[in-house]
Formats: C-alpha cells, sequence, structure tokens
C-alpha cells in the first residue's frame, strides 16, 4: 500500500459576501460565524489544503506537484486542477453577470482559460428563480443602452427553480443567481467574472462595485436561447442510482445514491471530487485506503485507482460526483450497459454539444 495515495479531504474555503447568508454553517456544516454572511465555500480548489493522512496541510496544488499521473491521471499535472466545486448561499440575488471562453481569456486577459460553469439546485425558497439569458434577441447597441439607462431587466429572462434542477451555463450565457437558492456549482478553474448590473448595490466599503460592460458585451451571446433545467438521465448499476447531471467536455456531473451494502464507481482513470450530501458516506480503494466523509465534506481521489468502493452510511447515502475532463463515450457506455435506450442517451448527451 502507498500511504501517499488515498482520498484526500478537502478543506474548504469559505468567502464572504454581501449577498451571503448563514446556510454555509447552519445546514452545510462549514466553519464561521453564522452572523457574518457567507456566500460561497469553495469545496475542491487547487489552494485549498488536504485535511487528513500523511500528506495533511499540502495544497491540492502541492500534490499535483509530488504525484503527477498518479494524482491527476492524463491531466496535466503542471497546470492547475482543471475544476472548481462551491457550494453558494444566495440569501440575496447575485449581480448579473458573464464569463469569457478560452480563446477570449487566453487573448485578451492572458490566463489559460475562461469559465463554463453548471448548477445543481440543493434547495430554494417558494418562488425562487434564476436569471438565465434573454426573453427575446437582442444586440450589443441595445443592450449597452439598457445598461446605461437603467432598463436591462426588462429584457433579462427569469425561469424558476425546484431542488434537484441541473443548469448548464457555457461560456458567454447571461445569468444571475436570484434570492433564496442554494446550490453546488461546479466549474472550469477561472475566476473570470464580468459584472453587467449589481441591483445598485454598494459594497463593503460603500461604494458600487466594479461593472465590465465593455468586456461583457464582447463576450455576451445576445440570441434568446431559451434554456431551463437540462434533462436528467438516469440509470442503476454496480449498487448505484446514477443520475447523470450534466456532460460537458470540461465535466461531468452526476449524483450518485447507494443503495446497496457497498457500491462500486468507476474513475476513468481520472481524479474524481466527491461531495457528500445528506449522510456520511464512506469511500474505500482498491489497496485499503479509506476515508469516512460527513455530510457536505469534500474528497479528490487519486487517477492511480481505476474504481472506488462507496459504503453509505445512513439511508438515503447520496453524492455528487464531478469527472474532469471525463471519458464521455465511456459514460455513454455505461449508461447503455445500465439499461438507458438510444433515444434518452441522444437526448442527453446531445444538450451539451
Amino acid at each position: 500500500m502507498n500511504d501517499r495515495l488515498y482520498p484526500y479531504v478537502l478543506e474548504p474555503k469559505e468567502t464572504p459576501a454581501i449577498w451571503g447568508g448563514d446556510a454555509l454553517v447552519t445546514r452545510y456544516g462549514k466553519h464561521g460565524d453564522r452572523t457574518t454572511p457567507l456566500g460561497e465555500s469553495w469545496e475542491c480548489w487547487d489552494e485549498n489544503r488536504i485535511a487528513n493522512g500523511p500528506l495533511a496541510r499540502k495544497t491540492l496544488g502541492e500534490l499535483r506537484a509530488e504525484l503527477g499521473d498518479d494524482l491527476t491521471g492524463p491531466i496535466d499535472a503542471h497546470r492547475i486542477f482543471p475544476v472548481l466545486t462551491k457550494i453558494i448561499d444566495a440569501h440575496a440575488a447575485l449581480s448579473v453577470q458573464v464569463h469569457p471562453d478560452d480563446a477570449y481569456a487566453q487573448r485578451v486577459e492572458g490566463q489559460p482559460n475562461g469559465k463554463t460553469e453548471c448548477w445543481y439546485i440543493l434547495d430554494c425558497a417558494p418562488g425562487a428563480e434564476l436569471v438565465l439569458g434573454w426573453s427575446r434577441d437582442t444586440t450589443r447597441v441595445e443592450y449597452e443602452r439598457r445598461v446605461a439607462d437603467g432598463t436591462l431587466g426588462e429584457i433579462l429572462r427569469r425561469v424558476p427553480v425546484k431542488p434537484g434542477d441541473a443548469f448548464y451555463l457555457p461560456a458567454g450565457t447571461l445569468h444571475a443567481i436570484g434570492a433564496g437558492i442554494q446550490l453546488f456549482e461546479t466549474q472550469q478553474a477561472s475566476d473570470l467574472t464580468y459584472r453587467i448590473f449589481d441591483w445598485n448595490r454598494v459594497g463593503a466599503d460603500g461604494k458600487p462595485r466594479e461593472l465590465h460592460v465593455a468586456k461583457a458585451g464582447d463576450v455576451l451571446d445576445f440570441r434568446a436561447t431559451f434554456p431551463g433545467a437540462v434533462t436528467e438521465l438516469a440509470y442503476a448499476a454496480d449498487g448505484l442510482e446514477r443520475t447523470l447531471l450534466i456532460a460537458d467536455r470540461r465535466f461531468l456531473v452526476e449524483r450518485v445514491a447507494v443503495r446497496a451494502n457497498e457500491a462500486r464507481l468507476e474513475t476513468d482513470g481520472l481524479p474524481l471530487t466527491i461531495t457528500a450530501m445528506d449522510a456520511h458516506l464512506r469511500i474505500d480503494t482498491p489497496d485499503g485506503a479509506s476515508v469516512v466523509l460527513a455530510p457536505w465534506q469534500s474528497v479528490v481521489t487519486p487517477a492511480r485507482f481505476d474504481a472506488l468502493t462507496l459504503v453509505p452510511g445512513g439511508e438515503p447515502t447520496s453524492a455528487l460526483v464531478v469527472h474532469p475532463s471525463p471519458d464521455l463515450g465511456a459514460a455513454r457506455r455505461r449508461a447503455q450497459a445500465g439499461g438507458s435506450p438510444a433515444d434518452a442517451l441522444d437526448m442527453f448527451f446531445g444538450q451539451f454539444a
């Protein structure tokens, strides 16, 4: 047994926000003062520290340098860990914003990638909604005029949400998380955000937060594409009930429920991120390493292991699993072997083409 290869529990990074609440502390078990509004818990991030085992206190980035492809598999170990996962508590609405794609980020910002992301709704207040795209086709000229005269809200498209909904946001999608929503976010490892409108709020310094109207105009998709919750794909295999939520080439996100005494989860030779949901979850590796996750605790597993064993700690025991740079063909074949018909497979995977 290699005592340097085991499931790495991550210490999350909590970030305060004017729009945050107390749910990250009171519901999701994060450290902090419940009287200070917290907006985000960064669950898997290259700078997060390891909380367990012989490599405790090292960052995920330091593990990349030390372990190489034992940790990352086919993913370049010299580059930042490719995904960032978060739990977000939007007590109030977030700003209206957009993210650039890889080409714009490289050309204009000098950064390796932009930001495609997705959301999985954990909980929400009655009537909660997202801003997602435009209510009709518009143009850059109209967009800039409406930002200037304060009427942008008239052409924003609002989408109601409920727990269990998943939303896919390719770079260039206009969006905002509405008030009363708690969600799990998976995104490319980038913090490039172009803020368009912030509901006339001021920051902690008493001043309005910076807007990025021109750069946002460069990257916005001005078409009314009418995105909504994705059509999910569910199947059962190896003691797991698996629900595919998002299947982008940058990340695959699924919700798994352990319905047997133990269940097998294939890794496809990738470093998975796993976040336990409302019950404890034990993760065992083939060579005998083991860790127990508390509810809403997250882990990264080494790519060296071709499969993991999940052992339930309660009923039901569910987790959110993120596969970075996934093998979408392997994911499709697993779903097909689990009984998913061809038309359902085509519909699901076609949403992300």
